[in-house]
């Protein structure tokens, strides 16, 4: 019996443990995600988990939760921000372009 982890790409070419395309070590480039591919609930848990970041305050007013979250869905729509998925840390960011 063996007891080992399969490779990343076995020979029939079916993904193993690791993520697929790092068998040389090359970083994967992060994916971006277009807002309207995500569901209503997971859009708004993205955009939320972005806003209750530190550093993401926007200046001398206070902005509710929902203000924040819909400033940055309107960027998202827009064009002026963009979902990047980073399979190398399987980590979710939101970027100005």
């Amino acid at each position: 019996m063996n007891n080992e982890a399969p490779d990343s790409d076995d020979d029939d070419g079916v993904p193993g443990y690791g993520v697929a395309g790092s068998a040389d070590d090359t970083p994967a480039e992060p994916v971006l995600v277009p807002p309207e591919d995500l569901p209503a609930e997971l859009l708004r848990a993205v955009i939320e988990a972005f806003v209750l970041r530190e550093g993401t305050e926007y200046g001398a007013r206070d902005y509710t939760l929902d203000e924040k979250v819909a400033h940055v869905e309107q960027q998202l729509r827009k064009g002026e921000a963009h979902i990047a998925y980073d399979p190398a840390t399987q980590s979710v960011d939101i970027r100005q372009r």
